[in-house]
């Protein structure tokens, strides 16, 4: 039996997305989201945690990415966590996880030109929508 790796996250991104368009033609996004928790420490007063996520887009997802989304904008994102290796600038092996987005839904966020939070009246009523990354070729079922 294969396991499961799903990742679901709804918050605000941290950052525009990056984007780089690479020389077969691909495109790929990488931007960072801010999920938020708070619970209450021992004296009573609640404390809030946030918790930074790297993303990571390919192909449509990420031109879709680097078109519709800006720093502060709330977003549902679905996709697979992955590892990865690099090589820095020293020669050092490092690390990275992130999220490798299938789905992004825009779900509204700060009124543009905001720096702040946005209060609920300055909220954007905006329908959500939803960007899904198609299959490659060789994960198709048939």
């Amino acid at each position: 039996m294969a396991g499961i790796n799903k990742v679901i996250l709804i918050g605000n991104l941290g950052k525009d997305p990056e984007v780089r368009h690479l020389e077969g033609g691909a495109s790929v996004a990488h931007f960072t989201l801010a999920t938020n928790d708070h619970y209450k420490d021992k004296q009573g007063n609640r404390v809030e945690r946030t918790e930074w996520h790297n993303i990571t887009a390919w192909r449509g997802l990420a031109e879709m990415a680097e078109k519709y989304l800006k720093k502060g904008h709330q977003v549902y994102i679905e996709g697979k966590l992955r590892t990865r290796q690099y090589q820095d600038k020293d020669n050092q092996t490092r690390y990275i996880t992130e999220i490798v987005a299938d789905e992004i839904t825009m779900l509204g966020g700060r009124p543009s030109g905001s720096d702040g939070p946005a209060a609920p009246e300055q909220a954007v009523a905006v329908a959500p929508v939803t960007f899904r990354q198609e299959p490659e070729l060789d994960q198709l079922p048939f």
